[in-house]
């Protein structure tokens, strides 16, 4: 069987990929961007076939869909005012000024007990999304570290552990992106891109395909990948990044995913994920932002003045229910992170370029997505300057140190916004002072419930992955994962849930690959299944409905990556 594919170019320094798009994701990119709650679109950069399917298909799975381009106080009309060349220093959404106005300057100006200053140095956030691409920024030696490809771009080599949406590169930029050129010392030039952590390193398990459709099960695995391999080669994996959610049919006490999260708390990894761009009415948080033991973050808007006294929750973000809010927010609105060119974001929504951006570099996006790496680079901080702090505690100094909103309280606020400095001024809250006790999940609820509605469609046949089954299509015993799982026992080698996903050993460039085997959940073998080139193929593995919630964003199209 050979899929169509279609394709795009992007140049990244002196290697040239090409993208293309296997269908996991939606078949309406239109419905997409019809919906204000729920993502964005971009138009091609450079030649771009059509589709198989006559038009551009829509980006699903559940990663938190974003407003790419969201502009709606004109920080680039601001920051290219002089001259007409974009000026971190003049954009709001810029990370020069989230790092400065946020406390990461302050933290970097700090002496960190393993020598030199509090950067991020010996802490690696794992970044679970749909790849990471290695762009300036990005590309210093062993800066990112590819982890297993589990998405369905694995089985060749030119879309493997690569980003060929544009979101997992977004939010490993703003964790822990450092320019080559920034000297010691001179991380808070504007001249420069710095992430809020910029000396962290990124292990990338990349589970979204290029369309940026991902099945809960990938999601799953991978943060029990991580978890077994988490000081594999010195890497200190501290923080894992959930820049993701799903609308879940069922609560945090049984969802699996939520049990997976809280098996990574257990064991020393804090995570953050992401409340969901579905704004006030939403009636709850994403999962698994709403499991409570997991810091869940939602956005503030700056609302486009200096004066952090009138901020505001961000109209898109989840304010969650009485039982579960936000723990707290960070800047979500109209962050400027790198762009991936030719990606399916760069190219259906080019309104996220940054105007005057010369090199072409930059793409803004808003969503609380981007929020979350705000926070998953500020625990990477407080975990470096004080490494013998636990999850709990990193959740309940985050907290305590959070500043209110003065003008606009609101119970969707959480603790408040978040404070760099005022965290690294705060003593450490005790360890019996900060410790949860919530009620653990059992992790005995349904993949099928954990999915909300969000099924990748086989692109060869049509049929969607539904039921008690993964996204290779071995059968989901809940009973039998959850005690694996918490034993740190799920994956074997290269082997989770009884089906080999991936190699078994690292490599001189990252995480071994294999080739998948056995009959997919549509009834094709995964092994007799060619593609027409070695690009990502162009039908999408999503879904009619996928609408815009896996990597949720319930925005990547209306708001996706955009402003509201």
């Amino acid at each position: 069987m050979t899929l169509d594919v279609a394709t795009a170019t992007s140049v990244t320094g002196a290697a040239v990929h090409t993208f293309s798009w296997p269908s996991w994701r939606r078949a309406r990119r239109s419905a997409l961007a019809m919906s204000l709650a729920l993502t964005a679109t971009l138009a091609p950069v450079g030649p771009v076939a059509a589709t198989a399917m006559g038009g551009q298909a829509t980006a699903t799975g559940a990663f938190l869909e974003e407003e790419w381009g969201d502009d709606d106080t004109y920080e680039d009309e601001q920051a290219s005012r002089f001259d007409g060349t974009w000026k971190a220093d003049h954009d709001q959404g810029s990370l020069y000024w989230i790092t400065k106005h946020y406390g990461a300057h302050d933290a970097w100006g700090k002496s960190a007990p393993n020598g030199g200053k509090v950067t991020g140095r010996g802490v690696t956030v794992a970044v679970i999304d749909t790849g990471v691409a290695k762009v300036p920024g990005l590309d210093l030696p062993g800066k990112v570290i590819d982890g297993p490809d589990l998405s369905y771009d694995s089985q060749r080599a030119g879309t493997r552990y690569v980003d060929g949406y544009g979101h997992g590169t977004h939010m490993a930029a703003i964790i822990a992106g450092r320019d080559a050129s920034v000297p010691v010392g001179g991380e808070n030039d504007a001249k420069h891109f710095v992430g809020v952590a910029p000396d962290a390193r990124i292990l990338n398990v990349k589970v979204g395909a290029s369309d940026g459709g991902a099945d809960v099960s990938q999601v799953i695995a991978g943060i029990d990948w991580v978890v077994a391999h988490r000081n594999d080669n010195g890497m200190n994996v501290r923080v894992i990044n959930l820049s993701y959610g799903t609308l879940s049919q069922q609560s945090a006490a049984v969802d699996p995913l939520a049990r997976a999260v809280e098996n990574a708390w257990k064991k020393g990894v804090v995570v953050v994920a992401s409340a969901g761009n579905d704004g006030a009415a939403a009636a709850r948080l994403a999962m698994p932002a709403e499991d409570p033991y997991l810091i869940a973050v939602g956005a503030v808007d700056h609302r486009g003045t200096e004066d952090l006294k009138d901020d505001r929750v961000a109209g898109f973000s989840n304010a969650g229910n009485s039982a579960r809010r936000p723990d707290l927010l960070a800047p979500g609105k109209s962050v400027v992170s790198l762009r991936v060119p030719g990606s399916d974001a760069d190219r259906h929504h080019p309104a996220g370029r940054v105007t005057g951006d010369v090199a072409g570099r930059y793409f803004r996006g808003s969503g609380t997505s981007q929020a979350t790496a705000v926070v998953s680079g500020a625990a990477a901080l407080l975990l470096q300057a004080r490494p013998t702090m636990t999850p709990d505690q990193v959740k309940a100094l985050l907290r305590v140190s959070a500043d209110k909103l003065v003008s606009y309280p609101s119970p969707a606020m959480g603790s408040g916004v978040l404070d760099i400095k005022g965290a690294l001024d705060t003593s450490t809250p005790s360890v019996n002072t900060a410790r949860q006790v919530w009620t653990a999940s059992t992790g005995l609820g349904t993949l099928e419930a954990s999915r909300g509605g969000d099924n990748v469609v086989d692109p060869s046949n049509g049929r969607s992955l539904t039921g008690e089954v993964d996204a290779l299509g071995a059968p989901f015993d809940a009973a039998r994962w959850v005690a694996a799982s918490t034993a740190g026992t799920a994956w074997v080698g290269g082997t989770w849930n009884g089906r080999t996903w991936t190699g078994s050993a690292w490599t001189s460039t990252g995480w071994a690959p294999a080739g998948w085997t056995g009959t997919s959940w549509s009834g094709q073998d995964w092994a007799t299944r060619t593609y027409s080139s070695d690009t990502f193929l162009a039908r999408s593995w999503r879904g009619e409905q996928f609408l815009a919630r896996s990597w949720r964003g319930s925005t990547w199209l209306a708001r996706s990556w955009r402003g509201f």
